[in-house]
């Protein structure tokens, strides 16, 4: 299995940014982990909150810990509540279930990353972190609506 270089995450934020941009998005912060869930790149947009940060790794973290973006961490939240409190219990709060943070894949489909996107509204982040992996020509399992 390959690992997410430097580059790749750079150009992921990159591309999300851009995407923020194009919609006239809040300032967005975007983190991007290895696959292994330790951080590659965090970067900020001017104006962004001193909580982004957090917000943005917790997404990206839980996508990574669980195997799935982080909405679906979101409807697992709805329809088992219990299970996702239980298990962000045991991820010491280190998980954010709410739309904005994907799993980033490769050609073969193998996990080599997450992104964690915040700023904006949960779906809004979500889009712009689709954008940002298709921009460095790799994959994620969510599709931009």
């Amino acid at each position: 299995m390959g690992s997410l270089t430097l580059q790749q995450a750079l150009t992921i934020i990159d591309g999300t940014f851009e995407a923020g941009l194009s919609d006239d998005c809040a300032p967005l912060t975007v983190a991007v982990l290895d696959n292994g869930g330790k951080l590659i790149s965090l970067q900020r947009q001017d104006g962004s909150s001193m909580m982004r940060p957090d917000i943005a790794i917790a997404k990206a973290w839980g996508a990574l810990a669980l195997g799935c973006s982080s909405r679906k961490l979101a409807q697992d939240a709805d329809s088992r509540p219990a299970f996702i409190s239980a298990v962000n219990v045991l991820a010491h709060g280190n998980m954010v279930p709410v739309p904005g943070g994907l799993l980033i894949r490769d050609e073969d489909k193998n996990v080599i990353g997450a992104i964690g996107v915040s700023g904006d509204l949960s779906d809004i982040d979500e889009r712009c972190a689709i954008q940002g992996i298709n921009c460095a020509n790799l994959f994620s399992d969510e599709v931009a609506a």
